[in-house]
């Protein structure tokens, strides 16, 4: 028996690539990673868009790095892989968090919105797998968290493409689970339901009355969750902890 039950879910001397790492759910499991002992490479659409987090996780004592890199641009997750391989090593964990999302009905996407998600959503996750899983595969460990939607699973037509997008998103996740497992290469995805960050301010402010009401109706737990609720999954699933799981789904919905 091992005398020290956590000792699994500890991170010392690896590495995350923590991509849309600036802001709310990346940035509140970047920290956690970094707690946890691994060193960060943050990222932003801008270099200095992760300067705060960069500076909270140095400043506690860790070790990370900040770059920048637009997941629209084709060929935007290979770079973005490959400079963080230049300044910390090999990357061990990918956590795939960056993301856009554009709420239209199917009527009203227009072909740039669609692209967009496509582009940052689908292309830039099948970038990087294809570039950091044979790496990984050749040390004998990885763990990559695709960070998903509680629409891959349920979607509603205002977020149509949306959720078009994490479905086949977590469609890759699968198929290379299976083939890279025997390697000790595990893929799963945490999706989030309604989770309070920047990106519900500016509906939160044009009509807080809704918002409260949209939210008691949601899920079972009638309220939004945090970022920082996400963490203890993501580090589960980045960790030892995670060793006979993969190509599944991890729903933090609050009851759905």
């Amino acid at each position: 028996m091992n005398p020290d039950p956590f000792a699994s879910f500890r991170l010392t001397g690896k590495t995350a690539l923590v991509t849309g790492s600036s802001r709310g759910i990346g940035a509140a499991i970047a920290q956690g990673l970094a707690g946890a002992g691994a060193r960060i490479v943050l990222h932003g659409q801008h270099a200095d868009a992760a300067e705060p987090i960069h500076s909270s996780i140095v400043e506690r004592g860790g070790t990370a790095w900040a770059l920048g890199g637009d997941l629209r641009e084709r060929g935007a997750g290979i770079r973005l892989l490959e400079e963080a391989e230049r300044i910390a090593g090999p990357v061990d964990i990918l956590i795939i968090n960056a993301s856009a999302q554009v709420n239209a009905m199917l009527a009203d996407i227009c072909d740039d919105d669609f692209d967009l998600q496509l582009d940052v959503n689908l292309r830039s996750t099948f970038e990087m797998l294809r570039h950091v899983l044979p790496s990984m595969a050749s040390r004998g460990w990885g763990r990559v968290v695709n960070i998903g939607s509680i629409n891959q699973l349920r979607p509603k037509s205002i977020v149509t493409a949306y959720a078009a997008t994490k479905a086949a998103q977590h469609n890759l996740i699968q198929s290379q689970a299976r083939d890279f497992a025997a390697s000790n290469v595990l893929l799963n995805t945490l999706a989030p339901g309604l989770v309070d960050t920047d990106r519900n301010a500016e509906r939160k402010a044009a009509d807080p009355q809704g918002w409260d009401a949209y939210v008691r109706q949601l899920n079972w737990m009638g309220r939004a969750a945090s970022a920082q609720e996400m963490v203890g999954a993501a580090l589960f699933l980045s960790s030892d902890a995670c060793s006979f799981m993969t190509g599944e789904t991890i729903v933090l919905s609050g009851g759905y």
